[in-house]
C-alpha cells in the first residue's frame, strides 16, 4: 500500500519540477538586462517566451498525470527496477563532473572523458574497443565541426 501510495506521488514530482524550473527560468528572463541600443526589451523576449511555454505544457502534463494517478504504475516500477536508476545517477553525476571539467581542460578532453565513461558504464569493458573508438571519433568530429567549419570557439 505504502509503495503504491509512493509512485502515485511520484508521478506528480515530473511536472511539478518542470513548473518550478520553468517559473525559475521565467524570473531569470524578467531579470535580464536592458539591451543599449534598440528595444530595451529585446534581450527578454525570446527567454520569456520559451518559459511561457514550457510553463503551459508543464501544467498541461501535471494535470495528465493527476487525472492518470489512479492507474496503474507499471511503467514507473518498470524504471525504478533494475539498471535504470544507476543509469540516471551516474549519468547525473557525470554530467556534473562534465561541466566541472569543460572550463578548465576544454572540449576535446572533458568530451572524450564523459563520453568514455558514460559508454564504458552502459556497455562495459567487454566492448572496450567500441567504446574507445566511438568516444574518440565523436569528440575529434564534434571539436571539428564547431571550431573548423562552424568558427566557434570551444575551450
Amino acid at each position: 500500500m505504502k509503495e503504491v501510495t509512493s509512485l502515485k506521488a511520484l508521478k506528480l514530482i515530473v511536472p511539478f519540477i518542470l513548473i518550478i524550473a520553468s517559473i525559475t527560468y521565467m524570473i531569470a528572463s524578467w531579470n535580464l538586462p536592458d539591451a543599449n541600443l534598440g528595444n530595451g526589451n529585446g534581450p527578454k523576449y525570446f527567454p520569456l517566451g520559451l518559459s511561457i511555454f514550457m510553463l503551459t505544457f508543464s501544467i498541461v502534463y501535471f494535470i495528465q498525470e493527476f487525472r492518470k494517478r489512479d492507474e496503474e504504475n507499471e511503467e514507473i516500477r518498470e524504471i525504478l527496477s533494475g539498471r535504470t536508476p544507476k543509469l540516471i545517477a551516474f549519468t547525473v553525476v557525470a554530467g556534473f563532473i562534465y561541466s566541472l571539467l569543460f572550463e578548465r581542460i576544454g572540449f576535446l578532453f572533458s568530451t572524450v572523458l564523459f563520453l568514455g565513461a558514460l559508454l564504458f558504464f552502459i556497455n562495459g569493458r567487454k566492448k572496450w574497443m567500441t567504446n574507445i573508438i566511438v568516444t574518440i571519433c565523436f569528440s575529434t568530429i564534434s571539436w571539428y565541426a564547431f571550431s573548423v567549419l562552424l568558427g566557434v570557439s570551444l575551450p
